[in-house]
């Protein structure tokens, strides 16, 4: 069946249960895109098409209504609230899909109406509802794109319970720094021809600055393997061979030194985070944020892909 455009995007904030197979892009910088989007039933899969009529970047601007009012696409559990959340109990939850979203706010303002001061911010939530992984144009000098992707994972990908300091300044200006909590998860994405592309989902060591509207900073994307791992062949960084029994002569081979000395250094990821509703007097803050990181590198052996993730997020800031 086919939907209107508004319909259509709400289905974004139930891609942890349907994930879309095409999705907007870009950042969240004020300016305007324009979408056409359809509605598929089919059977038990809901699919959301979206055609990129434009040069597209308002993401936030299209799903922040949807984000702060908790609609739900239907057989979706609707978005409940910090304070619903916190009253249900384990067995409410089983199985509903509701441990793998964030709260959202009842009430509040359209705006980020946080007063200047010093903050913590607790409860720091960030659920996926896109992922795509970066593609490059055809020709040399063609612009890259966004594959859309197939989730592979599980209800299990949802960021929870970070915390760290958050400081609104006096000219408007926000800081947040990521200190702990459940701050990476490992996530697979098919693309269209059939690859798998794992990566590992976080903001470790997040510096965020900028306006509400549009704040963000660089992060630590820790190897998706570690230094323990054996590859097939029995090849770690820590451990096991030291390369492949049967080449031992060849070890050293330019072709078979990423496969035989394992790296599990760090790589860097960038996020902006929006604020579109906030509520004072409780300190709930809530938008979307995309995020582009690189993906699993095989401990070395190949070059990671650019995975964007778009997404909503929620946090509780406490003086």
């Amino acid at each position: 069946m086919a939907a209107v455009t508004t319909v259509a995007l709400q289905s974004l904030t139930a891609a942890k249960l349907h994930p879309p197979s095409q999705s907007v892009s870009k950042s969240f910088k004020p300016v305007t895109r324009r979408v056409s989007c359809s509605l598929h039933d089919d059977l038990k899969n809901l699919t959301l098409n979206c055609v990129e009529a434009t040069k597209i970047a308002g993401f936030a601007l299209a799903t922040s209504a949807l984000v702060v009012s908790g609609a739900s696409a239907e057989g979706v559990p609707k978005r409940l609230t910090y304070k619903d959340i916190q009253s249900k109990t384990y067995m409410e939850v089983k199985g509903t899909g509701t441990a793998n979203q964030c709260p959202t706010i009842e009430g509040g303002l359209e705006s980020f109406a946080i007063k200047p001061g010093k903050y913590y911010a607790k409860k720091v939530c960030l659920e996926p509802t896109s992922f795509t992984v970066k593609a490059e144009g055809v020709s040399r000098n063609a612009t890259p794109f966004f594959l859309n992707t197939k989730l592979m994972t599980r209800l299990t990908y949802t960021l929870d319970e970070i915390e760290g300091p958050f400081e609104v300044a006096s000219d408007g200006t926000v800081r947040f720094l990521e200190k702990d909590g459940s701050d990476y998860a490992a996530v697979t994405v098919q693309l269209p021809g059939g690859e798998r592309i794992p990566f590992l989902f976080t903001i470790k060591q997040l510096v965020a600055t900028g306006k509400p509207e549009s704040f963000g900073g660089d992060f630590l994307v820790p190897s998706y393997r570690g230094s323990s791992f054996l590859d097939p062949k029995g090849r770690g960084g820590s451990t096991g061979y030291d390369n492949a029994v049967a080449l031992p002569a060849r070890g050293d081979d330019e072709e078979l030194d990423k496969e035989n000395n394992k790296n599990t250094a760090a790589s860097v990821g960038e996020i902006t985070f929006s604020v579109t509703k906030s509520k004072p007097e409780s300190g709930e803050v809530i938008s979307l944020f995309e995020s582009i990181q690189p993906s699993d590198t095989d401990l070395g052996a190949k070059t990671p892909e650019d995975v964007k993730i778009q997404g909503i997020w929620y946090a509780k800031l406490e003086q």
